[in-house]
């Protein structure tokens, strides 16, 4: 076999077959394809596409080509959730324990903001304490002992999605769908949890800017899931206003742990809320409507902050944090961001938005970079609203004066004014099983 002759099938747009993506992923990881066959191959992907066959072959080929997460010692169902990325974004941190509380185990791999999107493991070292990386054995323990672990991804897990990903960055590969699908869901099926909810964001702060590329991505990755013997399902989330009112790791550690306490924003709660909903129902909890109830009472009584306190400090955090979140470090400085001129924001560039908290140090642009978990940004108008001149639209949070000038150029040119109110969006567009499309009625039902 020649990595040649599938380049020349695949460019006329021929399926591979499971033997010839195995011998092309194999091959690549031990590195016997070099990088400029391989990124040959990337673009006739891009150009001609793959069918569900060849999308679930590539990604089982490249979740085994590292570490398989083997959660048999925990018991009972598992549960994952798994966002696109977005910014403010912390429905992890909300999901999670309101499962957990309900009696469904999550056992989760998080990763690490990078650019424009935030990660929940940056979110969680923003705790004093809080361990991250812990032996698998521990981790099992406090799964099986509190319903829910997060920690960050380690060990040789999927190196074929690592190799792969670096060509697409540099290939201008990064955006196809039969690809982006294959890399979140080999890592999905590496973590070996049983019912996978997938959070497709859509919109200005998302990779996919349209809804009707988010639902094709959704559904690639609901069928290569179903297809690999897991429930799944997926949600498609408004990503045009980002979620909640705070971007920044110790400011969204705040407003999840407000959220759970029954005080948080009303589009993060409703859309946490649905996500916890459809984790239940994917394990077995019962119809979507006994599973809104579940959820809802998990937050009402108290028992999903419980559950996020005690993982906090199974996992080394001060669990006072939870308890008190005023305790989080504050940023030495900041200043407001004023509206130049009255109207309603009529559009947030919320990419340019989570650019800005970046520009402030709560972001890395590199892997390497360093963050500043005190800095970001706290929105005072969203979408929708009507400023006056003057009035204050967001504060900045920062730890250098010198970030503030550009950072607040940043914002103010990701926000549009205008004269006449705009029209409300809902928050979740759509939801993809292996049943179809839901479109159109989700949104009525969340409160």
């Amino acid at each position: 076999m020649r990595m040649y002759d599938l380049i020349e099938k695949k460019k006329r747009g021929g399926s591979l077959s499971a033997e010839e993506i195995a011998y092309m992923v194999r091959e690549f990881v031990a590195g016997d394809i070099p990088d400029y066959q391989m990124s040959a191959m990337l673009m006739a992907v891009y150009f001609k596409g793959m069918d569900d066959r060849e999308i679930t072959d590539l990604t089982l080929e490249m979740a085994h080509s590292g570490d398989m997460v083997d959660l048999t010692p925990i018991e009972g169902i598992k549960a994952d959730k798994h966002s696109t990325g977005g910014v403010g974004d912390k429905t992890t941190l909300v999901t999670g324990p309101i499962v957990a509380a309900c009696g469904v185990k999550v056992a989760k791999m998080s990763g690490r903001g990078l650019g424009h999107t935030g990660g929940t493991v940056d979110k969680l070292e923003s705790i004093p304490g809080f361990k991250t990386a812990i032996p698998r054995d521990e981790f099992f323990r406090i799964v099986n002992e509190n319903g829910l672990a997060l920690i960050g991804q380690s060990g040789n897990m999927v190196p074929a999605d690592k190799k792969l990903y670096a060509l697409r960055d540099v290939t201008a590969t990064v955006d196809s769908i039969p690809l982006i699908a294959s890399s979140i869901m080999s890592k999905k099926l590496a973590a070996g949890s049983d019912c996978i909810v997938l959070d497709v964001k859509t919109g200005s702060g998302a990779f996919m800017k349209s809804l009707e590329d988010s639902i094709s991505l959704a559904r690639e990755m609901v069928s290569i899931g179903t297809l690999a013997g897991r429930r799944c399902c997926a949600l498609i989330t408004n990503m045009d206003v980002p979620l909640g009112h705070a971007i920044g790791n110790s400011l969204e550690m705040e407003e999840a742990i407000e959220t759970l306490k029954g005080r948080g924003p009303e589009d993060l709660t409703c859309v946490s809320l649905e996500l916890a909903a459809n984790m239940l129902h994917m394990a077995g909890k019962g119809d979507m409507e006994q599973c809104r109830k579940l959820a809802k009472g998990a937050m009402k009584d108290g028992s999903a902050l419980k559950c996020l306190k005690s993982m906090v400090e199974s996992q080394g955090g001060d669990g006072r944090y939870v308890e008190h979140p005023d305790l989080f470090a504050k940023a030495p400085l900041s200043r407001e961001v004023r509206a130049p001129e009255a109207g309603c924001i009529t559009h947030m560039d919320t990419e340019g938005i989570g650019v800005a908290s970046v520009m402030l140090g709560a972001g890395r642009n590199k892997k390497e970079d360093t963050i500043d978990y005190s800095a970001g940004i706290l929105l005072r108008k969203k979408y929708g609203d009507r400023v006056e001149a003057g009035e204050t639209m967001a504060v900045l949070y920062a730890s250098h004066e010198e970030l503030f000038g550009p950072a607040a150029e940043k914002f103010l040119a990701s926000c549009t004014l205008g004269k006449q109110k705009p029209e409300p969006e809902p928050l979740i567009f759509a939801r993809v099983s292996d049943a179809g499309v839901e479109r159109g009625t989700i949104e009525e039902k969340i409160p």
